[in-house]
């Protein structure tokens, strides 16, 4: 029985290689202008270049070699990366639909399957974003009925911070939290109203585990060689954080199912349900509004809705601990323009200085570096390059946001590249965190406003300090490892302003 198992895991590995060397074939035998890039190994492609934990920064390195349009190639897997500005702009918003796909990357495969609205294609993709963009208007994103539970749950993260007296904590659980709780009561219609609800905790551990391992070394090799996923730990932790995760929504939407009331729907699970019921009444094949996109989908929304914009709050709370000038300007603007009242998105516009420290952490945080994988809907040219058909497409967002000809200091953390000559707040056209086009984060309104409320409400209460022994200087920030790319663990004293 043993014999026959490995012979049939060498049988899917030659297979795989089979496919892969075709794929591979067409790129060297193409007698167009393909994109440049350095010369790969066999089997490996250009692993041995990169650095596996962090391969942005190389493929950043890579483009002052090769141009804003070069290949690399890991194992037989054959992307192209696309680098500044310019470039990303031309791809994904002047010629968005030729850009607007997702690549047949294994782990997201495995992961999905296809469902849910980041990772899926063709028309379950348009019917689920179109579904999901409507509904959270519904549910009040970019509404006053948001922005309410936005400050509610500022008070709650407030008091939280206010209960360590002054004392070092850290702050990932609780960051994200206190962010996780705002999508959560648009998909469940209620918040878990403690932090360390052990349910709610699982969730985010769950969540945060598969961003970090999305990105790492283990699951990188596994999308090389996927007939060797057997041999990826992280790929099993990944698939089992999955199977927990949607059996929570299951188990939730059931609930939510037996209670269902379609005149007085009360969060986006019970208007996916609504939607499905009334597919079902009309005869119809019901080939969107099934389980499977339902959990998918929820689960694509709990875990952006928390992810990004938690990881760029902690990113502004080191930074603030980092430059204690910059923390005590933003302070003093808080002060006189708000005083003691309650931070509303109305005081944004009188907030100049404050909205371009937000906006230059999230470009100095950097916390999507190569963005999510696109893939070619079309045979395309892009500059003077043919690209492929179906070829994945990495779209270094970490270029963009720290693209030299666009920024005046990229490598620094420089509030004033979002401040014109009269101290306004200028709009910058390279500033693209949630990325572009087709694929431009769905979420984006919403993380506006809760990075803004968020961020100062935290500065109007207090002010933020390394813990003691440990020196501004001594403040590491080098990012973690991951799909994203989330500050290094610190603690922090938030001492309340008297």
């Amino acid at each position: 029985m043993a014999w026959m198992d490995l012979i049939s895991v060498w049988f899917l590995f030659a297979l795989t290689l089979a496919f892969l060397w075709e794929r591979c074939n067409f790129w060297k035998s193409s007698s167009r202008k393909l994109p440049p890039g350095p010369r790969p190994l066999p089997l490996i492609g250009n692993l041995h270049l990169l650095d596996l934990k962090r391969p942005y920064r190389t493929m950043l390195k890579f483009s002052k070699q090769y141009g804003p349009v070069f290949s690399i190639q890991l194992g037989f897997q054959k992307m192209v990366v696309l680098a500044g500005y310019k470039t990303v702009k031309e791809a994904l918003v002047n010629q968005a639909d030729a850009f607007a796909d997702r690549p047949m990357v294994p782990i997201f495969e495995d992961f999905e399957h296809g469902h849910g609205v980041i990772l899926s294609n063709g028309e379950t993709w348009k019917v689920m974003r179109r579904f999901t963009i409507s509904t959270l208007r519904d549910y009040g994103m970019g509404k006053k009925t948001i922005e309410d539970r936005i400050v509610e749950e500022c008070r709650f993260l407030i008091q939280k911070f206010e209960s360590f007296e002054g004392k070092p904590f850290e702050t990932t659980t609780i960051m994200n939290a206190a962010v996780a709780n705002i999508i959560v009561t648009i998909l469940l219609g209620k918040r878990f109203d403690e932090y360390e609800d052990p349910t709610f905790l699982r969730l985010l551990n769950m969540v945060n585990e598969n961003t970090q391992l999305f990105g790492s070394p283990s699951v990188m090799l596994y999308n090389m060689f996927p007939a060797l996923g057997f041999l990826s730990g992280g790929r099993k932790t990944v698939l089992k954080n999955r199977d927990e995760l949607f059996a929570f929504i299951q188990a939730t939407f059931v609930e939510h199912l037996k209670e269902l009331d379609v005149n007085d729907q009360r969060s986006f699970i019970d208007a996916f349900l609504t939607q499905q019921q009334e597919e079902k009444n009309k005869n119809q094949s019901n080939e969107f509004f099934h389980n499977e996109n339902l959990k998918a989908v929820v689960e694509n929304l709990f875990g952006a809705g928390m992810e990004t914009t938690s990881t760029t709050l902690r990113w502004g709370l080191l930074l603030m601990m980092k430059y204690p000038e910059i923390q005590k300007k933003v302070q003093e603007e808080i002060a006189k323009v708000i005083g003691s009242a309650q931070p509303r998105i109305e005081h944004r516009a009188k907030l100049p200085y404050t909205d371009a420290v937000i906006h230059e952490v999230q470009r100095f945080g950097n916390i999507l570096p190569s963005g999510v994988p696109r893939a070619t809907t079309t045979d395309v040219t892009l500059g003077d390059y043919f690209i492929p058909k179906g070829t994945q497409i990495i779209p270094l967002l970490y270029s963009v946001l720290y693209d030299e000809s666009e920024w005046e200091k990229p490598s620094k953390f420089y509030p004033e590249h979002f401040l014109d000559s009269k101290g306004k707040f200028a709009k910058r056209d390279a500033f693209l965190p949630f990325s572009a086009g087709r694929r431009v984060c769905a979420g984006e309104t919403l993380a506006k406003m809760e990075l803004f409320l968020f961020f100062v409400s935290l500065m109007q209460r207090f002010t933020f300090q390394p813990a003691p022994g440990t020196s501004k200087e001594d403040l590491d920030l080098t990012p973690a490892v991951g799909f994203t790319a989330p500050s290094m663990p610190f603690r922090i004293c938030a001492l309340p302003h008297s």
